[in-house]
C-alpha cells in the first residue's frame, strides 16, 4: 500500500508544470528565442574566429574594404574641406550596414 501511495505522489509530481510560463504558451517561444539567441552567439563567435585566422589581405577585404571603398567614392565626389573627418563620420554612419554583411 505504501508503495501505491509514493508512484501517487509521482504521477503527481511529473503533471505539475516545471515552468511556470508552460499554462500561457510562453515556454516553446521562450525556448526558441533562447536558442536562436545561443546560435547567434555562436555564430558570431565563430566568426570572429575565423576572421582572426585569415591573411591579412583577406581580413581586410572582409571587413574594412567594402565600407572604404564606397567611402572614398563619396569622398571623392563631394570634395570637402575636411575629408578625414568626412570620411570618419561616413564610417560611423554606415557602419551597421556593413556589418551585418560579413
Amino acid at each position: 500500500v505504501f508503495t501505491d501511495h509514493t508512484d501517487a505522489d509521482q504521477s503527481m509530481e511529473t503533471n505539475t508544470p516545471e515552468n511556470p510560463h508552460t499554462e500561457y504558451g510562453l515556454t516553446e517561444n521562450i525556448q526558441r528565442t533562447v536558442e536562436n539567441e545561443k546560435a547567434s552567439a555562436e555564430k558570431i563567435s565563430k566568426q570572429k574566429v575565423e576572421l582572426q585566422a585569415l591573411p591579412t589581405r583577406a581580413y581586410l577585404d572582409q571587413t574594412v574594404v567594402p565600407i572604404l571603398l564606397q567611402g572614398l567614392s563619396v569622398l571623392a565626389k563631394e570634395r570637402p574641406p575636411n575629408p578625414i573627418e568626412y570620411l570618419a563620420a561616413f564610417l560611423l554612419k554606415n557602419k551597421n550596414q556593413f556589418e551585418e554583411r560579413s
